[in-house]
């Protein structure tokens, strides 16, 4: 294998070194630092990419990427890596609002709300997700809305045939009530329908930015007949900070078509259905600023 090698001499002239490898393929550990780079520049590698750029087996990417993990220069994802540092990555908060809805998020809303059935109880929380989705709510039927979202709970109040519970407890900056007061709260109510929201979704399971909203979705699951979890494609392959629970601990998934078909279909190995929200290819860019 031959490698450029460029440098500038002292006069400022620059020179080429051609470098003949023995063999047909890179030291195992020269390849890990370059893989490194890549992710360091790309913010994230595939296996099959890599293999092909490296001309080595997927196998050994596999194994190159499980050594890094090991060392902590990387996380590992379904079907390649992301750096470390996306791990501990903060969640978008909840206050923050994509504007225009993006046509993938009006879709995944949209497709949501249709398994409402006359006189459930939902569950909502506060999330860019559930203000979409309170847009396409049923006015024609009478429906009950339990939510941990001072704002949700606002935007509701006057709607008709809508019942609107709020769940008690200490209100963080966001307008969201998710401490060990409304952990108590809401083991009071059964939950026909919850609609949950996460920061993260991989084949590892649930996750979400702070120990106190994991902790808040965990007791709202545990009361819910119907668990829903709703994620965009930018949610997946990513691991939060704190776990929901696994995959299997939610019946249906929702999401867009920006979502790989192979990461649906291993997720649905997981005991996950998913369905794929119609006419949501991500065609625009969420604008966070």
């Amino acid at each position: 294998m031959q490698v450029n090698i460029d440098f500038f001499a002292d006069n400022g002239i620059k020179w080429k070194y051609y470098i003949v490898k023995a063999g047909d393929e890179m030291f195992a550990e020269e390849r890990r630092g370059k893989i490194l780079e890549i992710l360091h520049e790309a913010q994230r590698v595939l296996v099959k990419e890599l293999a092909e750029q490296f001309h080595v087996s997927i196998d050994s990417i596999r194994r190159d990427l499980s050594i890094m993990e090991e060392q902590g220069l990387l996380k590992k994802t379904h079907g390649g890596a992301i750096p470390v540092s996306a791990v501990r990555k903060p969640v978008v908060p909840s206050a923050v609002r994509i504007k225009d809805g993006p046509s993938h998020i009006t879709a995944i809303s949209k497709t949501a709300v249709s398994y409402i059935q006359e006189h459930d109880t939902i569950f909502l929380s506060g999330t860019n997700l559930h203000f979409h989705m309170i847009k396409y709510l049923p006015q024609h039927m009478p429906i009950t809305v339990v939510t941990n979202s001072v704002k949700i709970a606002e935007q509701l109040r006057e709607s008709e045939n809508t019942d609107v519970y709020l769940i008690g407890g200490q209100v963080n900056k966001t307008g969201m009530i998710s401490d060990i007061i409304a952990n108590e709260m809401v083991k009071q109510f059964t939950i026909d329908l919850c609609f949950m929201t996460a920061g993260a979704i991989s084949l590892q399971g649930v996750s979400t930015a702070t120990p106190e909203e994991a902790s808040f979705s965990r007791a709202v699951l545990e009361v819910s007949r119907r668990r829903f979890i709703l994620a965009s494609h930018e949610n997946m392959e990513h691991d939060a900070f704190s776990k929901i629970g696994p995959l299997n601990s939610f019946h249906l998934l929702i999401t867009d078509e920006g979502t790989p078909k192979e990461l649906r279909d291993q997720i649905e190995k997981q005991g996950l259905e998913v369905t794929v929200a119609k006419g949501s290819y991500p065609v625009a860019v969420p604008d966070y600023s």
